[in-house]
This record gives C-alpha cells, sequence and structure tokens, in this order.
C-alpha cells in the first residue's frame, strides 16, 4: 500500500510539474512575441526627434551626467541646427575666449546618439 502511495504522488507531482512547465512555456512564447523585431513599431512622421527643444531635451540628458548641471548650464544657451536634414547638432555657447562647448549629433530619424565630446 505504500509503494502505491509513492507511486501515486510521483505520478500526481510530474504531471503537476509539466502543466506549471507549459505556462512558463507559453508566457515565454507570449513575451517574444511582443519583443519580437520584425513586428511593426510605431514610427513618428517627424522621426523621434522631430525639433530642437527635444534635440536640446536629449542633449541635456546625455550631457548632464558626462559634464555636470554647472558646467552644462553656463553653456547656455545652446545652438541647435539641423544638419542633412536628418541629423539634429546641439552645441553650448562658448562665453570666454578660453576653453569649449559641449557638442552632440543626434540623429532626428531614431534618436541615434552619433558622436558627443566637450571641446578644449
Amino acid at each position: 500500500m505504500c509503494k502505491i502511495s509513492v507511486l501515486a504522488i510521483l505520478v500526481i507531482l510530474s504531471i503537476l510539474s509539466c502543466n506549471s512547465n507549459n505556462k512558463y512555456r507559453k508566457n515565454i512564447e507570449e513575451a517574444s512575441f511582443l519583443y519580437n523585431d520584425t513586428l511593426p513599431g510605431i514610427i513618428p512622421e517627424n522621426g523621434f526627434v522631430p525639433d530642437k527643444a527635444t534635440a536640446i531635451k536629449i542633449a541635456e540628458a546625455i550631457w548632464l551626467p558626462i559634464y555636470g548641471k554647472r558646467q552644462i548650464d553656463d553653456e547656455k544657451p545652446f545652438i541647435v541646427e539641423l544638419k542633412d536634414s536628418n541629423t539634429w547638432v546641439v552645441e553650448g555657447t562658448l562665453k570666454s575666449s578660453k576653453g569649449g562647448v559641449a557638442y552632440i549629433e543626434i540623429q532626428k530619424s531614431d534618436c541615434k546618439i552619433l558622436k558627443v565630446f566637450h571641446g578644449k
């Protein structure tokens, strides 16, 4: 009788573990479907960086952790230009004859950071 009880428990546990694996596998399949690169995504008509104000916000988000708030605030107002109709160039304003300014190039279509540096 004891052997039958142990066998029954083992059978039940193996069935339960199969069901939980299927549930887990289903969740993985759903997640991979949601994040599949082949699915169409939203692409804004004017790109992810449509205007100067957005380009400045992105530039500051990149520059602040690198150069610090004081340095970046000292370089305001920023000069912003759209180069080749797809690249925003944002740079600081030099207030003295010494030093350099922060510089960044941001791709308008997908917000890719192309170049970041600070002049000396």
